[in-house]
């Protein structure tokens, strides 16, 4: 009987209500991989998801750009009917595909860098297979035991200079492209022409192929929404020219404490840096620019270069707005009474220098020469000198000792001793390297407009419609002497 009771014995566990859970059973292997391929999955999704969240503004900021990927893919759908369709395919055979990596290699988003790479590729491959095959055939007259020793030396020594050409800085600019498909293409043509028994037709197939796809490839990139590097060019100098204008503004704005929003001034500020950092976009767009044809505004001989005198000149410029921006941070500044009376000065000289640089942007846009220069640059002028003779005015006498006076009466109210408090001197040094910065900022500028000017010379701006008599004012640019 206790035996039975013993085997009918049972453990119960009083759990509180809302606390019981339902104890499942562990899942198996299988289960295990499921959970983990989930994750995995999971893991997958969310950062496809988090790139097309960064591509989407991209997209939509630029719309070109993702035209150019539709282009990219209509020219590599076009090129590979050949081989897709039989009667093509029995034409080029496997020689093809040489016209679809072509056209991988080639399409760029400007038309400049197509035609730079089309070209210099066309050429390097007809001159590297045209080389190739005439050593090959010297290289078959002098017999089997010399042929391999020709062919060898001949693409040492080819290779070679071909190689050293790309440290030319005339051909780097121009044809580096065009060095290294000479190099790919002859030492191809040489290696595979020893074994192959027909060489001039497969150089013959190759060329072909290879100008069918850089054809193709400068009809999509000209036809369907183009995108010059002339125009970009054009566009990057006059907005690097507004940028320019408003960190000046937004500097003096700043430094004199006008109104302003602080939103607005950080962003005005911050232009001139994009401004020192477009010196390898210009020499690019530029370099791309004077391989397009004629388009738009632009002839086939407009002087690019000049575009790169005009950055180059917006750089210096740049760089002393950047001297400027770093006196607002100085831990030592002016009095305010002091830059209260240099403060009506400073923003007439920057408004003027302002001035000159939106006229510039002006006759940049619109291609025309403006007849308001020379009196806008005589008022920058003008203003300048006005700033000079203030700066030589300072009653510095005065203006220490009172200064001296304040400091002393201020420090023995503190109890600290006047040796850790900045000289009057030194308070005063700041200013003068903000008056001294807006000097210099107008000789630069000054320097802009005789680029610009050129520009207008060599491009044949049209001349602007005015119909008020010029006026006799002096043109000369500020030459500062401090």
């Amino acid at each position: 009987m206790a035996k039975k009771a013993s085997s009918r014995l049972e453990w119960r566990i009083n759990v509180p209500d809302g606390a019981s859970k339902v104890l499942e059973p562990e899942s198996g292997a299988v289960g295990k991989i499921w959970v983990g391929l989930k994750g995995c999955m999971g893991i997958i999704v969310l950062k496809v998801w988090r790139v097309l969240e960064n591509a989407w503004p991209i997209g939509v900021a630029d719309p070109r750009k993702v035209i150019h990927c539709i282009k990219v893919g209509l020219a590599l759908s076009i090129v590979s009917l050949f081989y897709y369709m039989r009667p093509l395919y029995d034409d080029f055979g496997g020689n093809a595909m040489w016209a679809v990596m072509t056209v991988v290699v080639v399409f760029e988003y400007t038309v400049g860098a197509t035609f730079y790479k089309c070209i210099n590729r066309v050429i390097a491959t007809f001159l590297a297979g045209a080389l190739g095959v005439g050593i090959h055939l010297v290289a078959e007259q002098s017999g089997d035991q010399l042929k391999p020793i020709i062919l060898g030396i001949s693409v040492f020594l080819f290779a070679s200079a071909a190689t050293f050409s790309r440290f030319i800085p005339s051909v780097k600019a121009r044809f580096d492209y065009g060095a290294m498909i000479f190099i790919l293409t002859f030492s191809l043509v040489s290696v595979s022409g020893y074994r192959v028994v027909e060489l001039f037709e497969l150089a013959h197939l190759r060329l072909s192929t290879i100008a069918i796809g850089t054809s193709l490839c400068i009809l999509v990139t000209m036809l369907f929404c183009p995108v010059w590097a002339g125009c970009e060019l054009h566009h990057l100098i006059h907005q690097n020219m507004e940028k320019l204008a408003d960190s000046l503004d937004g500097c003096v704005t700043e430094y004199f404490k006008e109104n302003g929003s602080e939103k607005d001034l950080n962003k005005k500020m911050k232009g001139y840096k994009c401004v020192l950092n477009s010196k390898a976009a210009e020499e690019s767009m530029a370099n791309f620019a004077r391989w397009e044809p004629t388009h738009g505004r632009f002839n086939f001989r407009h002087p690019w270069k000049q575009y790169l005198k005009i950055g180059a000149s917006l750089r210096n410029c740049a760089y002393c707005i950047e001297t400027l921006n770093s006196c607002i941070s100085s831990e030592i500044q002016a009095p305010p009474c002091l830059r209260k009376h240099f403060s009506n000065k400073c923003m007439k000289a920057s408004s003027y220098s302002i001035n000159v640089l939106k006229e510039l942007v002006i006759t940049i846009v619109k291609m025309k020469k403006s007849s308001n220069i020379d009196v806008k640059v005589a008022e920058m002028n003008f203003a300048v000198e006005e700033l000079v003779d203030a700066l030589k005015s300072l009653p510095t006498t005065h203006f220490i000792a009172t200064t001296t006076g304040e400091e002393s009466t201020k420090a023995k109210a503190e109890g600290v001793e006047g040796s850790e408090h900045p000289s009057p001197i030194m308070k005063v040094l700041p200013l003068v390297k903000v008056v001294s910065m807006m000097v210099e900022i107008a000789t630069r500028i000054g320097g802009v407009v005789n680029a610009v000017e050129e520009l207008a010379r060599l491009a044949e701006f049209k001349a602007a419609k005015d119909g008020k008599p010029k006026q006799n004012q002096p043109t000369d640019k500020l030459v500062a002497d401090h």
